[in-house]
This record gives structure tokens, sequence and C-alpha cells, in this order.
């Protein structure tokens, strides 16, 4: 009988992907180490307002799976952790966690003491940047682990307002890291994505115009946990914008950025300018596309909005974005179909940035990849990857990936290649 068989599978990632495969895995009888590098579970899909084709919060998907860990003896969570090392013998991985500082540990009730008297200040990764948050404080409403976080590098010199406010003991500020090691059959990959860097789209106004933002900096402005309440504004001066656009393979299918197209942008555009007209009925709204790609039943979205009355969906390039006379923004582009070089006027411009997967340095596995660096399954490393770490899809997608990642990483742990 293979050895490994009883060894625990490592998840490295715990936003959708990730912890799909956790308990999957955890309820088909295997034990499992969820590893997170964040203070909680999410990744990216917890940044969205909105996912398709239902329309609703991504929270309830990730309510129902934080129900299923709870309940589940056989999944481990270790949140604040990363993987350190990894070496392979005897078909299976020893790998060693590092476990960042808990300064606030499972006594915290998420009562908002320590939050109300914290002085310092510091940015909300959660809202991509676009507010300052208290150094403590729950990272969004349904967080889980349910507990308040603290960015200790923060906070003043001798300050200990959180721990003088807490009445449960539960904030430590000498806490230390931790490192422990692991024997585990099998390792699934499911570190996510990022978006392409806004800054690196200068010619369309990246980095330069604070009414240029990208695709998931909407998402936030939409979501009533955003930096905005919900109110889709302009960064510049906190007004509503009359015309939006959207401006589709920002960066993808460009030889000079990415050279592939990240599968959702044009449903996520769609799904954003529905989030527009749903709360400014009066904006003009165009997307500017190269092919519209909303495969499946997804193309009902499509149609939905073609037939919206404010929204334009003109098959052109934008090559350049430049500040307009009025303080608004000027769009320089190619209308394909009328064959003309067109100049167009927008409030808000929001770019469709794509997905780049996660699959760096900072993992001490040796990971094939792909040409475009989205990560290989290799059976016989007993390594597999899911969600976005190997391609470009959306949730559903991603949580379907992952049951087949669930069952790759059981045959690896059995010895099956």
């Amino acid at each position: 009988m293979n050895e490994t068989k009883s060894l625990p599978v490592l998840v490295i990632g715990a936003g959708i992907a990730g912890v799909s495969v956790a308990v999957e895995s955890a309820e088909a009888g295997r034990e499992v180490v969820l590893v997170e590098s964040e203070p909680v579970i999410g990744g990216r899909v917890i940044r969205s307002y909105h996912y398709f084709p239902k329309m609703c919060p991504p929270t309830c998907g990730m309510e129902l799976n934080t129900r299923r860990l709870e309940r589940n003896p056989r999944v481990q969570l270790l949140t604040g952790t990363t993987v350190t090392a990894a070496t392979k013998a005897n078909g299976s991985w020893k790998v060693t966690l590092r476990r960042e500082p808990a300064y606030v540990n499972d006594r915290c009730t998420a009562c908002a003491k320590c939050s109300e008297v914290c002085p310092a200040e510091v940015s909300d990764s959660m809202n991509l940047g676009m507010q300052e948050v208290p150094a403590i404080r729950l990272p969004y409403p349904n967080a889980w682990p349910h507990r308040f976080v603290l960015d200790r590098m923060a906070c003043p010199d001798g300050c200990k307002a959180c721990v003088d406010a807490c009445e449960y003991d539960a904030i430590d500020l000498q806490a230390q890291p931790t490192e422990e090691e692991h024997e585990v059959s099998a390792v699934v990959i499911a570190t996510g994505w990022h978006p392409y860097p806004l800054e690196k789209l200068e010619e369309l106004g990246g980095g330069r115009f604070p009414d240029v933002i990208a695709n998931v900096n909407m998402e936030r402005l939409a979501s009533p946990w955003g930096p905005t309440g919900g109110k889709i504004l302009r960064p510049s001066n906190g007004e509503p914008p009359q015309r939006v656009a959207f401006v589709q393979c920002a960066g993808s299918r460009d030889v000079n950025h990415l050279a592939y197209c990240s599968d959702i942008c044009c449903l996520a555009s769609l799904k954003q300018a529905l989030y527009v007209k749903e709360q400014l009925p009066e904006a003009e709204v165009t997307i500017y596309y190269i092919d519209r790609r909303t495969p499946g039943r997804n193309e009902a979205l499509l149609t939905r909005m073609t037939g919206t009355e404010g929204v334009r969906l003109v098959k052109g390039k934008v090559g350049k974005v430049e500040q307009g006379t009025g303080g608004d923004l000027m769009l320089k582009l190619e209308d394909v179909e009328r064959g003309t070089l067109e100049e167009a006027h927008a409030d808000l411009v929001v770019l469709a940035t794509g997905m780049v997967p996660n699959v760096g340095e900072d993992l001490p596995f040796s990971v094939k990849v792909d040409q475009d660096g989205f990560a290989l399954d290799d059976l016989p490393g007993g390594l597999t990857v899911a969600g976005v770490a190997r391609r470009p899809q959306d949730v559903v997608s991603s949580v379907r990936d992952a049951t087949g990642a669930a069952a790759r990483a059981w045959m690896a742990g059995e010895g099956v290649r």
C-alpha cells in the first residue's frame, strides 16, 4: 500500500478555487491543510460586487463554503501563512509553513471597540487602496475567520489603545511568527491572480488620470462595502459620471503587454455597464471592443445590455486617452465598422485589465508553466493546479475546475500517475 495514502493534501490559496478543492477533498474523506497568505479567506472573488450569471454578491457562495469548512474536521485552515520550503522524497512532500504573528486571537468577538480607539490608519487592501481604514479592523463584514486583523507596523511607538479597549484579552502586540512542518501527499496550487497593473497602460491614461480606473476598481465602487458606500463616483471630484467608457482588451491580446485573452473581461464590462445604468439611468455608457466574447448562457447578459437604452457597443480599438479641455477625458480610437479615426469624450474611463496568474518565484516548487505563465499540472511530481492559476476563467468555471483538481490530487496521493 502506498504510504502517502493517509497523508493530507496541501492546498495553497483560499480563494474560491482553493476553498472548493479543500471542501471537496475533505467531504470525500481526505485530510486537507489549507493555507492562505491573507488573514481571511475569499481571495479576489470577495472583492467583486456581483458575479455572473446570477448577478448576486459572491459572499453568498463563500458563506456556503465557509459553513462546509467550519463543520468539517478534516480541514485545517491556516491563514496568514505561506509555504517557505518544500522537498520531495519517497512520493510525498515535506513543506515548511511560516505563520505570521496572530496579533488578534480566537477570543476576538468582532465588537469593534479596538477599532474605535485606534489612532493609526492604513491603506485598505480590501478596497484596493482607495480609502484609509484603522490599522485594526474587520477586513470586510462577512470576513472569515470572523476576527479583527492588525497591521502592526502602523502602530505608533508605545501605543496600546486597542489592548486597553479589548475586554476579551484578544490582542497580543508581542506575538511572534512561527514555523511548522507538514508532510503531505500532494500539493494543489490555487494561488489565483492579480490584475494587470494599471500603471503599465500609460497610453490609456492608467496611473496618469484619476478618472481612468481598472475594472477591479469599478467592482469596489459599486459595492456597499466599498470606499464610496456603493456610489459610482468620479475619483477626481466625487461626482456621478454622466458619460462612462469601457475600454476592452486594455493590455490584453497585445504583444506589448499580455498576449492572451483573459476570458471574462467582456462579461465584466457588460456587468459593470449594468451597475452604471441601474444606479445612474441617465448616464451614457459606451463599450469599445475588439470582439464580444460571452460564451454559453452568459450571452443573455450581452443581449440584455445591447437592448438597454443609453448603452452603445462600438467595435473599435482605443489607442490613447488624454485629458480633455473641459476636465473630462478624450479617447482617440479607430471605429472599425466605419473605418474612421474618431475622438470621444467621457467623465470616467474603465479599463478592462487582464488576469495575471499568481505563479511566481515565491512558491518553493518547480512549477511548470505555459507560454503565458499559467501553471500546469505535474502529476508525477505530486502537483496539480486549480482556478485562475491554471487559466483565465469565471467563478463557475473555477469551482468546476477545483473539483477536478481535488480528484487529481487524490490520485497523486495514492500514487496514480
